[in-house]
């Protein structure tokens, strides 16, 4: 005797805030290996399992969470410095690297940062990166109390991690002499 079966799938129902926030976890991934224009939409939806008109009405635009994405990971930099200095005031420079130097680790949120970069061609995106960037630079001023050399360099330096990290060099130098000076523990 035939039997036909049908597989449910049981899905929890999110809030709209929870359902962004799944949303901005797949853009992340998508948006970092394939930039912006790359990047389909489509794809985001399926991989959280909605419609991609759904999305539409989240988000409005593909560049609208292309900057929702991008705005949560300097937010992340930036919680990240905070809680270095609070934990280590007397040296917030070398705090803030070593949490910096921890955030490489999340490829995904590095390379979605890369990408921010690359996507600044686009004026309403320099905007937001800009603004973004600049907000940063000032608070490593602020409460770092460095010179501008100081904070040029903690920046510079850490735009050579980004590199590295991109190359994926700290799991990836045996044998490359080059690769160990590049990462050399400068802050």
């Amino acid at each position: 005797m035939y039997t036909n079966f049908v597989k449910t799938v049981t899905r929890t129902r999110m809030s709209a805030d929870e359902r962004r926030e799944e949303i901005l976890d797949a853009a992340v991934t998508e948006f970092a290996l394939k930039g912006l224009h790359g990047t389909s939409t489509e794809v985001i939806a399926r991989r959280v399992g909605i419609s991609q008109p759904y999305l539409f009405r989240l988000y409005g635009t593909k560049k609208d969470l292309f900057l929702a994405a991008v705005e949560r990971g300097f937010d992340r930099v930036a919680e990240s410095f905070r809680v270095a200095v609070e934990s280590n005031p007397e040296f917030p420079l070398a705090a803030m690297g070593t949490a910096y130097r921890r955030l490489l680790s999340h490829r995904e949120e590095l390379l979605l940062q890369m990408q921010s970069y690359v996507a600044c061609a686009d004026p309403d995106i320099q905007v937001v990166v800009r603004q973004r960037f600049g907000d940063l630079y000032r608070f490593v001023e602020q409460v770092s109390g460095a010179n501008e050399e100081q904070v040029r360099k903690f920046f510079a330096h850490g735009m050579l991690l980004n590199v590295a990290a991109a190359m994926d060099l700290p799991t990836s130098i045996d044998g490359e002499d080059w690769a160990e000076r590049c990462l050399c523990d400068e802050t």
